[in-house]
């Protein structure tokens, strides 16, 4: 496998319109969650993914299923559970493209994940393991489950990828600083927002950030700025990325997992700094036209039409 993740996957009702949820009579039902955008946004690109997950015995738990697996993501590693229902969420969409989600996750079927269930050779036949802070966030247990997971991976070579990913609707600032902060000096790939680690490690400035991050021993930095683009350290350099314009922003949910997913490709194409940010925030610029968590993750072959190096026919 070239990526695998943990994480939780819910449905996510779409308003049929925008405006405050009071008053929204209508929603689609979609798929939805962070980790899993990233899985599918990776094997969009042509990289082999895999999702580590628990789902609830119900009809949307099957829903989801077939989807992940429609998406062409190996599913081994996931399983129903009885007695937990899937989570859901439910969107705020306005006319801008700015959203606000509501959470149903009290009971989430992924705590029931403990630290025996991780398979310690699934987890060696990768290459990255790509977490979030809305693991731990769900429940403390998952803390434990997390941080098993990274020692497999540590034990065996395969590369660390987190973004912290923070929600505060799930979680107070004191206590993601509290249990990410941990976390860090065993990551390899850091994707985050300088919001983000104002609140984990007090700097929101880019450079400050890579200053910091690099003491700890991270060897890859991506700081994501939305429409300022984005700034990144690796192999000794440092490269400020100009942003890439969305045509329209009609949702930007899914735009950070977007540029998770085109910097693994990135990295594991050996490619440099400049052209792995790039290629990132061209996908990120691209999610944000669609509405869906992943509805817009670009094919590899979209993202090279939208960087000019093919050409598209359309009749």
């Amino acid at each position: 496998m070239d990526v695998i993740t943990i994480g939780e996957a819910m449905i996510v009702f779409n308003p049929g319109s925008t405006g405050p949820l009071k008053f929204v009579h209508t929603f689609e039902k979609q798929v939805g969650g962070a980790e899993l955008n990233v899985a599918i946004g990776c094997s969009r690109l042509g990289l082999k993914s895999g999702y580590i997950s628990r789902l609830g015995n119900d009809e949307f738990g099957c829903y989801i299923r077939n989807f992940i697996r429609g998406e062409g993501i190996d599913i081994s590693q996931l399983a129903f559970v009885d007695g937990y229902p899937t989570s859901l969420n439910f969107k705020e969409r306005m006319e801008d493209g700015s959203t606000r989600t509501f959470y149903y996750r009290d009971k989430s079927p992924l705590v029931t994940m403990t630290v025996d269930d991780l398979d310690e050779s699934y987890i060696q036949r990768a290459k990255i393991l790509h977490l979030t802070g809305i693991y731990p966030a769900i429940d403390d247990r998952n803390i434990a489950v997390m941080e098993k997971a990274i020692d497999l991976a540590k034990k065996h070579h395969v590369k660390v990828s987190f973004d912290p990913n923070i929600r505060l609707r799930m979680w107070s600032k004191e206590k993601a600083k509290e249990v990410l902060e941990q976390f860090l000096p065993q990551v390899d790939i850091l994707l985050t927002g300088d919001e983000e680690m104002e609140i984990i490690i007090g700097e929101k400035d880019p450079l400050s950030i890579i200053k910091k991050t690099k003491e700890l021993g991270i060897s890859f930095v991506a700081v994501k700025q939305a429409d300022k683009g984005s700034v990144g350290y690796y192999q000794g350099d440092i490269v400020k990325a100009a942003p890439v314009p969305a045509l329209k922003v009609a949702d930007t949910v899914g735009a950070g997992d977007g540029f998770n997913a085109g910097v693994l490709y990135g990295l594991q194409q050996n490619w440099d700094l400049t052209e792995i940010l790039h290629f990132a925030n061209t996908i990120g610029s691209m999610v944000v036209r669609v509405v869906g968590d992943n509805e817009g993750l670009p094919y590899y072959e979209e993202v090279l039409q939208q960087l000019g190096k093919i050409k598209r026919i359309d009749r």
